[in-house]
């Protein structure tokens, strides 16, 4: 099988299943494209990554970026590259390369900066991790418990509540029993939560 556009969204999609594979399934129905299609996209995705350290596998599956630039972290100075995709229009897909020129993040972004959002707006695939942490006073980012899963922790209304993110895209809000800052992603006890489901 070829590997272009498409088959890098199926790639993304087979990990926000974790989260929401509603939408997915809903997805995956708008591409035309079987589960079995999201598991070989997946797997070649994952033999691309392997053969060519990241970067020229995503410039060659993707093209020309839409953006580049340098970032500064720390005292070192890191490229980035972002593409528009279909499926996600308004966002890009921002790719952190070291000095080396290894991938270090990759995820979706909002071009042009973070969404002021109100606690209604938060909509599954509708918003990136930099929105609802510059969206709610004392949000908290953390790791989340697989690869490419982020989550930010933040208090509304007296609740606590914790966004959860696969490759920075929204996903689900989860309700938190408790709120304390913080850190890592630890079994909170939570469950879902809305109405921004």
């Amino acid at each position: 099988m070829g590997f272009g556009v498409r088959e890098f969204e199926l790639a993304l999609l087979h990990r926000m299943r974790d989260l929401n594979a509603g939408r997915v399934e809903d997805a995956l129905a708008k591409l035309g494209a079987s589960r079995a299609e999201l598991r070989a996209a997946h797997a070649h995705w994952t033999r691309i990554l392997h053969a060519s350290r990241g970067r020229a596998g995503l410039w060659r599956v993707l093209g020309r970026p839409v953006h580049r630039g340098v970032t500064a972290i720390g005292s070192l100075t890191c490229d980035i590259a972002r593409w528009e995709l279909p499926s996600w229009p308004g966002l890009q897909f921002e790719v952190l390369y070291g000095p080396g020129r290894e991938v270090w993040n990759q995820w979706f972004v909002r071009p042009g900066g973070a969404a002021r959002l109100d606690f209604a707006d938060l909509a599954p695939w509708g918003c990136v991790v930099g929105d609802v942490a510059a969206s709610f006073p004392g949000a908290a980012q953390c790791e989340g418990m697989a690869p490419h899963h982020w989550a930010v922790d933040f208090r509304h209304g007296g609740t606590g509540y914790r966004a959860r993110f696969v490759y920075g895209l929204y996903q689900r809000l989860d309700r938190l029993d408790r709120f304390d800052g913080l850190r890592g992603d630890p079994a909170d006890g939570g469950g879902p939560a809305g109405p921004p489901q």
